[in-house]
């Protein structure tokens, strides 16, 4: 699914933020990001969905060659890439309902369709009650449920999580990874970037741990293995 070949990303200010990283994720795989702040977890990330793009080197996600990719395309590949943020970036005008089918609308995809996978969604992450309200009257693992609803509401290959958790307390973090498991059990390739330990012991998914631009550890069924 998704398959870097020696990248390498050098920033305007000369930090090589990522340096020569080759590592395959196979369709339907679960794989934790880990490592210290500045380790190259972000851009790794970024380059997948074609936020950044490689200064060396190639990425694909889905057969697509994402650093040669044409602008006009891009919005075809990010259609199935879904991505959830620390901080969920959710419209703070529309309701949770609108929220979620902004994201087909972009697409023009027909109304009836928006209505029903919408519902489905929402019906996924236990917020169908919810549908109309604001992200003002969610608690942050609600709004956190419907940025999810959202990135997979278009039925993506591949979910990018960059610290999903990171603003929640530990029950509410535990109830967006169980969230998550079952996307995943669904189909959809995960690849999640955290610093939460407690998670990725206890889930024991493949670890991918990066420090100074590097992979260092590759490990299935892997430990968090850091002390910050």
């Amino acid at each position: 699914m998704i398959e870097m070949q020696d990248v390498w990303k050098t920033y305007a200010n000369g930090t090589h933020a990522l340096q020569g990283v080759s590592v395959k994720i196979d369709r339907n795989e679960f794989v934790y990001i880990v490592g210290p702040s500045g380790a190259g977890k972000s851009t790794f990330m970024k380059l997948i969905y074609r936020e950044e793009t490689p200064t060396k080197g190639q990425i694909s996600v889905g057969g697509f060659n994402i650093g040669k990719l044409k602008a006009r395309k891009i919005p075809y590949v990010r259609r199935n890439i879904g991505v959830v943020f620390q901080d969920f970036r959710l419209l703070p005008r529309m309701t949770a309902y609108e929220n979620i089918a902004f994201a087909m609308e972009v697409i023009e995809a027909p109304k009836k369709v928006i209505k029903k996978r919408v519902n489905e969604v929402l019906d996924l992450v236990g917020l169908k009650s919810k549908a109309n309200r604001e992200p003002s009257q969610l608690s942050g693992g609600e709004q956190q449920r419907i940025a999810i609803a959202r990135a997979i509401v278009n039925n993506p290959a591949v979910i990018i999580a960059d610290e999903p958790t990171g603003n929640l307390d530990p029950e509410t973090s535990w109830g967006i990874m169980q969230l998550l498991d079952e996307i995943n059990f669904r189909g959809t390739t995960i690849v999640m970037a955290t610093h939460n330990r407690d998670i990725v012991n206890k889930m024991r998914k493949r670890v991918l741990a990066i420090e100074n631009g590097n992979i260092v550890r590759d490990q299935v069924r892997g430990e968090y293995g850091y002390e910050f």
